[in-house]
């Protein structure tokens, strides 16, 4: 039982927190290129990316594991992103500061999300066989982790080059 549900239950709805976040954010991201601000739609990425590393951690424990890790790192970039955001008001160098900061942490829910679907789906999985304790592997998952790699930096890249907010409130 996690937060009065049982392991299924808070699993589901972990990924439902995990999946609203990573739309939230790709919807932003796009924004970004063509230099939208989206504050409401931007609260929803931010906020929903918080807690899917939040709720990360409240799974059993049983040993430290590589999401565990990105879970924090992910909570300090968000930690940042959020200052310079709402408390610096992406005045100066806290633009670009947003916008990598926020889009690395989109990029992990994505990463994990590749890395959970090669273990759920069992098309995917039959591609890039586990062994546990280890993720998948094998040439498929590390074409397609290295596509959603290039895809993050290159629209990091534009968003850095093209966002250019007039205000954000």
């Amino acid at each position: 039982m996690v937060l009065g549900l049982s392991l299924p239950a808070f699993t589901l709805v972990h990924v439902i927190i995990s999946l609203i976040g990573i739309v939230a954010g790709l919807v932003v991201m796009f924004g970004l290129l063509g230099s939208k601000s989206m504050p409401g739609l931007t609260a929803i990425f931010l906020l929903f990316t918080i807690l899917t590393s939040v709720t990360g951690f409240l799974f059993p424990f049983k040993e430290l594991l590589p999401s565990y890790i990105i879970a924090g790192i992910s909570l300090v970039l968000l930690a940042i992103a959020c200052l310079a955001l709402y408390g610096m008001k992406l005045k100066g160098v806290w633009r670009p500061v947003y916008i990598v900061t926020a889009m690395i942490s989109l990029y992990f829910n994505v990463f994990v999300l590749v890395i959970q679907s090669f273990l759920k789906v069992p098309a995917l999985a039959a591609l890039a066989p586990a062994v546990p304790p280890n993720p998948p592997g094998g040439p498929v998952f590390a074409v397609v982790q290295g596509i959603v790699l290039v895809f993050f930096v290159v629209l990091t890249i534009g968003a850095w080059r093209r966002y250019k907010p007039m205000t954000f409130a």
